[in-house]
C-alpha cells in the first residue's frame, strides 16, 4: 500500500481516494469485530471455561502421577508382614462388600434398587464431569492448605 502524503496543493487521485476508503473500511471492520468480540459474554465465558478445563485436566494428571508415585514409594517401604495384613484386609473388604451387595439385592425394596441403579448409570455417563469436579475441589483444597501452611 502506497500512501503519498498529500501536499497542500495536490488533490488526491480517484485511485488514492479509493485506496484510503478501502483502508478505512478494513480498519473500521476490525474495530467493529473487536468490539463485538468483547461484548459476546457467552463466547468469552466458553473460552474461559475451556482454558480452565484444560488447566484442571493438566493439574489432575499431575496429581494422579504424584499419587501413583507416592503410593509406590509407600508400598516399597512397607515391611512384608504389613503388606500381607493389608492384602488380607483387602480380601476381607471385598468379601464383605460382596455380602452387602447380596443382602442389598435380597432385602432392598424394588423402587430403591431402581433409583440406585439410575444413580449408578448417571454417574457412569457423567464420569468425566465428576472427575473434573473432584480434581477442582482437590486443587482448591491443596491451595487452601498451602496458604495456611
Amino acid at each position: 500500500m502506497t500512501h503519498t502524503p498529500p501536499d497542500q496543493h495536490s488533490t488526491p487521485t480517484p485511485a488514492e481516494l479509493r485506496e484510503q476508503i478501502e483502508h478505512t473500511r478494513r480498519e473500521l471492520g476490525e474495530t467493529v469485530q473487536a468490539l463485538a468480540d468483547k461484548t459476546d459474554v457467552k463466547a468469552r465465558a466458553q473460552q474461559k471455561a475451556g482454558r480452565l478445563k484444560e488447566q484442571a485436566a493438566v493439574t489432575a494428571g499431575e496429581l494422579k502421577a504424584q499419587a501413583v508415585k507416592a503410593s509406590s514409594q509407600v508400598q516399597d517401604k512397607l515391611p512384608g508382614p504389613v503388606k500381607e495384613k493389608a492384602a488380607q484386609a483387602a480380601g476381607q473388604a471385598r468379601a464383605a462388600t460382596a455380602q452387602v451387595g447380596r443382602m442389598w439385592e435380597e432385602k432392598a425394596p424394588e423402587p430403591l434398587r431402581q433409583q440406585a441403579a439410575r444413580s449408578v448409570q448417571l454417574t457412569r455417563e457423567h464420569r468425566a464431569v465428576l472427575l473434573l469436579a473432584a480434581a477442582g475441589v482437590t486443587v482448591l483444597w491443596l491451595a487452601g492448605r498451602r496458604r495456611k501452611g
